[in-house]
């Protein structure tokens, strides 16, 4: 088998003693190219790369969920063929590995090595579905590329939340669970919109819905995780079907409590509900709008303000050894 290692050399999680052993073991057992990413990109660019050359059998992700997004966003480059493409496989290292256990894998590098060496003797694989995301047509992002997720996106509030927390790495500050909960709090105390939503989610057949304040976008469950405790915004999602939505229309004080209850309390069975909450299962288009520019996230990397987003669920579109 012939791979390319595509490794993130500031992963949090990994040293570099720890990265060379991976290599190592993996080198045992493929005929392997480990590449270190040098800019933001980088991985994105090896994933396309490999998906174009034609020689590669495995490209495999060494780092957090931003280096597994941008190698799919370059498998993918032309499009979803999980029968001709690369397959996938990920080496969690980044601080929450959302993909990565959400498809069953240690959370611990080199256990997750080991149990990809183990699939790959039994030649075990399974296609997931992912989302994608693009500017709307006649709207001023219409000329916005299209960019793939793995496992959610998020416009409003919860996008302002990682844009908060990347301008605190981009100071120095580690990315700590404990980081992330003071910028929720930052962002709600600073949320201009938080009782009166900008969002519309429009679909085809169907009567809009107005007035969010917040849409969580997830193609699987669950949606988080906070330490090794499981957060589940849309607990049917699943990487067999397309996309779920989770909105809420109010961001009071006593809503928000509500909700981040019944989020840290959530279950595969249970998720956040109320009056000022919607939820949708297994959407495969659909488009949000907003009245003013919003931040959008997909897969915890801030990406900037929107307007309007076009989502589709893909189903079947990538091929991961697991």
């Amino acid at each position: 088998m012939r791979a390319l290692l595509v490794v993130n050399p500031a992963a949090t999680t990994t040293s570099a003693r720890t990265r060379d052993v991976l290599i190592h073991a993996l080198a045992s057992e493929m005929k392997l190219e480990a590449v270190s990413t040098e800019y933001r990109g980088h991985a994105r660019d090896l994933g396309r790369r490999a998906a174009e050359s034609g020689e590669i059998d495995l490209v495999v992700a060494l780092g957090g969920d931003g280096t597994v997004n941008e190698v799919v966003n370059g498998l993918l480059h032309g499009g979803p063929d999980p029968d001709r493409l690369p397959g996938l496989a990920v080496v969690p290292g980044g601080s929450t590995n959302v993909f990565a256990r959400a498809l069953g894998l240690p959370n611990d590098a080199v256990e997750a090595t080991g149990a990809l060496l183990d699939a790959l003797r039994e030649r075990s694989a399974r296609t997931v579905s992912l989302g994608l995301a693009s500017g709307t047509p006649g709207t001023p992002d219409e000329e916005v590329p299209a960019r793939w997720f793995t496992f959610c996106a998020g416009l409003g509030f919860d996008a302002g939340v990682v844009g908060r927390v990347e301008q605190q790495r981009e100071r120095g500050k580690r990315s700590t669970h404990a980081l992330y909960l003071r910028q929720v709090l930052r962002q709600f105390l600073e949320e201009p919109h938080r009782r009166h939503g900008t969002i519309t989610l429009e679909r085809p057949g169907a009567e809009p819905v107005e007035d969010l304040v917040l849409s969580i976008i997830c193609n699987t469950s669950p949606w988080t995780y906070l330490g090794n405790r499981p957060v589940y915004a849309s607990p049917e999602a699943s990487f067999e079907t397309a996309l779920d939505v989770l909105g809420l229309s109010r961001l009071s004080t006593p809503a928000v409590a509500r909700y981040a209850t019944q989020l840290l309390t959530s279950s595969p069975e249970r998720g956040p509900r109320g009056k000022h909450a919607m939820t949708l299962h297994d959407l495969t288009d659909f488009t949000l709008h907003s009245k003013v520019p919003l931040p959008l996230q997909m897969d915890g990397d801030h990406l900037g303000l929107r307007t309007s987003v076009t989502f589709t669920g893909v189903r079947r579109a990538l091929r991961v050894i697991v």
